[in-house]
């Protein structure tokens, strides 16, 4: 969590400027198995109903991540986690980012 942390401030400017309800951290970025090749695991919920509007929020989001914290992102769709085994295994490592 280093890397969001030294970065929070501009991690809100973007989650807000892309109208994110909440962004969570999960995975290796948790937990003492990261490392310097390992990628960034979050969930995020946007608060957009148009679908094109959507995806722009949701790229936009991802790619100012990924330039901000210099890794690569794997940003889930909160909406999109309809497996409970998945469901499960994040719930015992997710870490609220942004948002409630």
């Amino acid at each position: 969590m280093k890397e969001i942390n030294e970065h929070i401030d501009q991690i809100s400017q973007a989650c807000n400027s892309n109208k994110v309800k909440s962004l969570f951290a999960f995975g290796s970025v948790t937990t003492d198995k990261y490392g310097p090749d390992s990628d960034i695991d979050l969930i995020v919920d946007i608060d957009e109903n148009d679908p094109l509007t959507y995806s722009d929020h949701y790229f936009n989001l991802k790619f100012e991540l990924e330039k901000l914290l210099n890794r690569q992102i794997d940003l889930l769709e909160q909406k999109a986690i309809r497996n409970k085994y998945l469901r499960d295994q994040i719930e015992r490592t997710k870490v609220l980012v942004y948002g409630k």
